[in-house]
Parts: structure tokens; sequence; C-alpha cells
């Protein structure tokens, strides 16, 4: 049986990490080589690293925040934003990614996954998929079959929901390349809720590369309910910066419940 991977999520704008709710009201939570550093110490599997301010903006990712993670990370490391092109996925992958994240560039032109899976590999190629419920439920066009699910997907760092099926969406990335999806629940992110485990379980269930659950994490029983849904690995990023627990910690608790993890430190 896989291992359950655990897996902090750095969200960086301009070189210092932000959390807020619903990708909003962003505050500083500490230096992401310094977290990087604690939380691989404590016995995360991999990071996630993140610029979400860099597709709004319009600019690729910061590479030196990219850089001095890498210069003190010894696990995977996966870096999103910013990327539209595979020159720019080149760039992460010079500067210490291990996996590059693709959202909003590759739902404007899916032919970006191909491209990166083709020149880096498909173990390289990760869907950032960032999801929210639809209000009142999926619509049906008239005369003609219900959508896949009833969550759209939204870019721009959560900003523009573009009408288009999430779990339809994460079909055809797989088939175009996408060898893991990162799924963030947007109804979720930063409310200390819990995951949207229906999204994950509807996503988990379409597609057969790894699913890494996100947005919503407040315990460590909110990661076994995401597992159990059919998660590969539990995202948090406020569980971990706010100090109410540590990737130890909850892993104990996870093996505790009858999952497999990886030993913690």
């Amino acid at each position: 049986m896989l291992a359950t991977r655990v897996i902090p999520c750095l969200d960086v704008r301009d070189g210092r990490i932000v959390k807020g709710v619903r990708f909003q009201g962003l505050r500083d939570a500490g230096d992401p080589a310094e977290r990087a550093a604690t939380y691989e110490a404590e016995g995360a599997d991999e990071i996630v690293l993140l610029d979400v301010s860099a597709t709004p903006e319009g600019r690729a990712h910061g590479l030196d925040t990219v850089r001095a993670v890498r210069r003190v990370l010894g696990i995977p490391l996966t870096v999103g934003g910013g990327v539209r092109s595979h020159k720019d996925a080149l760039a992460l992958l010079e500067a210490g990614a291990d996996k590059v994240a693709v959202n909003t560039a590759a739902v404007e032109r899916a032919e970006l996954l191909e491209e990166i899976a083709f020149r880096f590999g498909n173990q390289c190629t990760v869907l950032a998929l960032d999801a929210r419920a639809r209000e009142g439920g999926p619509p049906r066009a008239p005369g003609g079959p219900p959508p896949v699910s009833s969550w759209e997907v939204l870019v721009r760092s959560g900003h523009e929901p573009t009408g288009t099926d999430a779990v339809a969406w994460a079909e055809e990335a797989v088939r175009r390349g996408a060898g893991e999806i990162v799924l963030t629940s947007w109804d979720r992110d930063g409310t200390r809720s819990g995951y949207d485990t229906a999204l994950i379980r509807a996503v988990s269930s379409a597609v057969r590369v790894p699913v890494v659950a996100s947005g919503g994490a407040a315990s460590a029983e909110h990661l076994i309910e995401a597992a159990r849904a059919g998660a590969s690995a539990v995202l948090a990023a406020s569980l971990f910066h706010d100090g109410d627990t540590t990737v130890a910690e909850v892993k104990r608790v996870l093996a505790a419940a009858g999952l497999t993890v990886r030993p913690a430190a």
C-alpha cells in the first residue's frame, strides 16, 4: 500500500509566505525557506510552493524564492505560479523544482500540459485545479445531459470563474499529460472547516493519477477524512503555519487511524 503523503503548502507573495481565506485577505506567515526546513525536519514528505500573485500580476514565478527553498530542502518540491510556457517550467526546474504546477495557462491552452510532459515527463507535470461549487448545483443544458459534476474551475488565483466543469477538466488534463493533481476547494480554503470530501471523491474516482487534497484542513482528523475520500496526499497550510500542530504529530495520528505514512522525524 502506498503511503499517504503529508505536504505543507507555502503560498508566497513577494518572497514571503501568505495565508488568507478563499484566496483573500492575505496575511504574512513567515519566511518560506525557514518554514520549508522546519517542515522537512518534522517529517514532511514534500513541499508545495505557489506564487499566488504571479499570474494576477502577469509575471513569472520569483526564482530567487525557489532557489532559497531548494538550498535548505532535501525532499521533493512542487512549484507553481506564473507558468505560461515550457520555458517557464524549465526555469523553475533549473531553480530547484522537482515538479511544476500549472493552472490558468493550462485552462486557457491545454496543449501546455502536453508540452511540459513531452519535454520533462508526466512525473514533472502537475495540474493545480482550483474548484468551487456551482451555485444552485450543476446547470442542465437545454435538451442535453448535465455536466459531469457540481464544481467549476477557477483561474487567476481564484479570482475568475470559468464555467468549466472541474471533473471533466481533471480528466482532460490527465489525458494531456498531467501526472498529478493538486485539488483545492475554493469554498473551503482557509476556512478550517475540513476538506470538500465530495469533490475529492469525484476527482479521484475519475482519474488514475495521484490527487493531492487541499483547502480547509484544521486537524489531523480532516486529513484522515481526505485520505479515506481518495486523496493520495494531503496538503495543509494554516494548520502548520499557525502552530496548531506539527507534521510529526499529524503523521502519528494518521498512523494510529490505520493509514500508511512514512515515518516522521
